[in-house]
């Protein structure tokens, strides 16, 4: 045990929350190293013969990926938002949050439209 972090509750409080940030970081990376993994073995390792053809297979593909990357964005995002909130309100570090937010909203909406073929706002096409 470290010494004297019982008698500074506050120092636990912030170790607590440095280290849940974390661990939602470590699961995003596993979410989208995990969703590669899992859908290259799944649309280019097991053969189902007929069922799809080679473009077919890859747009399956790309949207498979695309979706658990943007789950993955999004914890990422929320582990830079409690990181912020919690530890380290500078204002340097809070506009850094607001430009990382920024450019991963950017990146969610463009895989939305690269795998929907739609804006986010926009309704879903029949």
């Amino acid at each position: 045990m470290i010494p004297g972090l019982w008698s500074d509750p506050d120092s636990l409080i912030l170790l607590c929350i440095d280290a849940v940030s974390r661990i939602i970081e470590l699961c995003a990376v596993l979410v989208i190293f995990g969703s590669i993994i899992v859908g290259s073995v799944r649309y280019f390792l097991i053969k189902k013969p007929g069922v799809l053809s080679g473009i077919d297979q890859m747009v399956g593909y790309r949207q498979y990926i695309g979706q658990w990357l943007l789950l993955g964005l999004e914890l990422l995002v929320a582990a830079d938002i409690i990181r912020t909130v919690a530890l380290d309100q500078t204002l340097e570090r809070v506009a850094g949050l607001g430009l990382l937010v920024l450019v991963r909203t950017f990146l969610s909406w463009a895989l939305v439209v690269e795998m929907e073929g739609r804006w986010p706002w926009q309704s879903v096409r029949e």
